[in-house]
């Protein structure tokens, strides 16, 4: 789904913009409601994207698979390395990608998620829920 965002917005690379934008458009996810509890919807990432990063040319084409930026790249393996750390078997879910998009501080992703409102201990509750017993994020 992050590709296919970086895809539409004609950018080169896969960001954590578009992976952001990629978790809102699955929209079932634990990560994307609590997003979307929290007034962060895929219009609102959107447009902050553009803000940010600009619109792509519109003469350009992305490539079908936009390969990740180094603070992509960074946020998954954040997500991976806590999933790890944390000692449960199974998989990383949506909600560890959230907090690995915010762990990279001077991503557009996590500058997207600030200008939307969500802070540290939005992101402290999130990993909290993370942490209960039975938690399939």
């Amino acid at each position: 789904m992050a590709e296919l965002e970086a895809r539409k917005l004609k950018y080169p690379t896969t960001g954590t913009e578009s992976l952001l934008m990629g978790l809102l458009i699955e929209g079932t996810s634990s990560a994307a409601k609590f997003l979307l509890a929290n007034g962060i919807t895929l219009f609102k990432v959107r447009e902050e994207s553009i803000k940010l990063l600009g619109k792509g040319d519109m003469y350009f084409f992305s490539p079908e698979h936009p390969p990740l930026t180094e603070d992509a790249q960074r946020a998954l393996d954040w997500a991976f390395d806590e999933k790890l750390k944390s000692g449960e078997g199974g998989e990383i879910t949506t909600s560890h990608l959230l907090l690995g998009v915010w762990s990279q501080a001077e991503s557009p992703g996590h500058k997207i998620l600030s200008a939307l409102g969500f802070n540290d201990d939005k992101a402290k509750e999130l990993g909290s829920m993370i942490q209960e017993p039975g938690y399939h994020g």
